[in-house]
């Protein structure tokens, strides 16, 4: 068996984790995310030299990450349990005074969020649902941390405005 390269190793070592984090919340079960994830980094590992010539490897790898959850999603016959979760884990609807409300409230958020264009569901998840933060997201993403900002303050228009919500002012 031949030793796996020393950069595919460490990139392994340091995004399964994000990877996992993602499909988790995704697929909705910690099974189902590994198979997904797995299958991604052997695509990658395959391609690995083809992968270090890219313009962005992290994007390149993040894309594959993406895509393979996504056809994991689809084998097993299941849309993306984001927004079935997620409404139902927020601190907000265990201590709200109508948890019902709060509860169509989540609900619209996370279909609007669903509804979102790849990249700015992909920020707004990683960047507000997981907690990462503008310089992790950007590395996971293979993006710079100006394009997670400008991503995710578009977003957040498109957001505002599928909720029927008044625009803040954007202060730098």
């Amino acid at each position: 068996m031949t030793e796996l390269p020393a950069d595919y190793r460490a990139f392994h070592q340091l995004y399964r984790p994000r990877y996992m984090q993602w499909a988790e919340l995704y697929l909705g079960n910690r099974h189902d995310a590994e198979e997904a994830v797995d299958q991604a980094f052997e695509d990658l590992c395959f391609t690995w030299s083809e992968v270090l010539r890219t313009e962005s490897p992290n994007a390149y790898a993040w894309s594959v990450v993406r895509h393979r959850t996504i056809d994991c999603a689809r084998a097993r016959g299941r849309r993306p349990t984001v927004i079935d979760t997620a409404a139902f884990e927020t601190s907000a609807l265990r201590h709200a005074v109508d948890p019902i409300g709060e509860l169509e409230e989540s609900l619209s958020v996370y279909k609007a969020i669903c509804a979102l264009p790849e990249r700015q569901h992909d920020v707004i998840v990683l960047h507000y649902c997981l907690g990462y933060s503008i310089r992790e997201t950007a590395d996971i993403m293979g993006i710079t941390q100006g394009g997670v900002r400008s991503t995710a303050r578009f977003a957040r228009h498109r957001l505002h405005d599928a909720l029927g919500l008044e625009r803040e002012e954007e202060h730098r």
